[in-house]
């Protein structure tokens, strides 16, 4: 399957994470508001964000699927590593602010008994969210897509953010009313976390960053290659949900053309089939014979 069939068939996940938010959003706040929960109620704030983060990715992968045109050669994959950047600071602003408004409360003490239906309707969207996480997850991995990824892990700390909610207006309901503002400002932190994680994954590949320890192994695979003298240099990068490599390789210089296109064949076929690599630029160049 191409890569705009594989980003199409992402844009089912935002969707799934974005009907999955509306709901869970406007359930908490307004269960929070009637059974006075501020964990309930920093959750169901980090859930609208969330719908604003996920309808980015949909946009990130549709814009994607274009096709190359005069103006990107090299097509549109980036869009979505640019949606994830979005959506990381939406989530940071989001995050920060229920820090302080959690904290404000602390230090002032104004902390009351939530109601206990507060407490299932955290626990009820921990499992949704976790069921969307597993979904999300395993359609990331199958179309490559870096923004479906990065939404997948926000929904897993989605669901573990309602879990820290449930134990904490659980733990009020034992007369530990503390516990309940102190798992909003957990909740707080969990959302500045997941959006640095992705701030950082993000600008990573869009600086053309690119993981030492696979382009270890990519040298080492080529290298065993019968006809390759010498793997002199592997550069690497990421395009969105693509991964482009430049190689360059040191062959005997009796080669003729076909038969350094028949290696250059062969080296993009073993990336493809070992490394699920679909684009590789191979520059051959003659050993020289004080290599040898």
């Amino acid at each position: 399957m191409n890569q705009p069939d594989n980003l199409k068939k992402g844009e089912k996940g935002a969707w799934i994470s974005i009907f999955a938010y509306i709901f869970l959003a406007i359930t908490k706040l307004v269960v929070a508001q009637i059974g006075n929960s501020e964990a309930l109620r920093a959750d169901g704030l980090n859930n609208s964000t969330d719908v604003v983060a996920s309808i980015a990715v949909l946009i990130g992968l549709k814009i994607s699927r274009k096709p190359p045109d005069e103006d990107h050669h090299y097509g549109h994959y980036r869009a979505e590593t640019i949606a994830s950047l979005f959506a990381a600071f939406i989530m940071m602003s989001v995050g920060l602010q229920v820090l302080y408004d959690t904290c404000k409360k602390m230090i002032t003490g104004h902390t009351v008994q939530p109601d206990m239906l507060t407490a299932w309707t955290a626990i009820g969207a921990a499992a949704v969210m976790f069921f969307v996480y597993r979904y999300n997850a395993a359609l990331a991995k199958k179309v490559q897509s870096t923004s479906l990824h990065a939404a997948a892990q926000d929904n897993r700390s989605d669901a573990l953010v309602s879990i820290g909610a449930f134990i904490g207006i659980i733990g009020a309901q034992i007369g530990l009313f503390w516990l309940d503002p102190l798992a909003g400002f957990i909740v707080g932190v969990i959302i500045c976390k997941t959006a640095w994680d992705i701030f950082k994954d993000s600008t990573h590949t869009l600086t053309d960053g690119f993981d030492e320890k696979l382009l270890t192994k990519i040298k080492a695979s080529i290298a065993k290659v019968d006809e390759v003298k010498e793997v002199y240099d592997v550069k690497g990068r990421i395009h969105g949900n693509q991964t482009f490599i430049e190689i360059t390789i040191l062959v005997d210089p009796t080669l003729n053309v076909k038969e350094s296109h028949d290696i250059t064949e062969r080296i993009e076929r073993f990336l493809a089939e070992t490394h699920n690599i679909s684009y590789a630029h191979i520059h051959i160049e003659p050993y020289p014979k004080q290599h040898k």
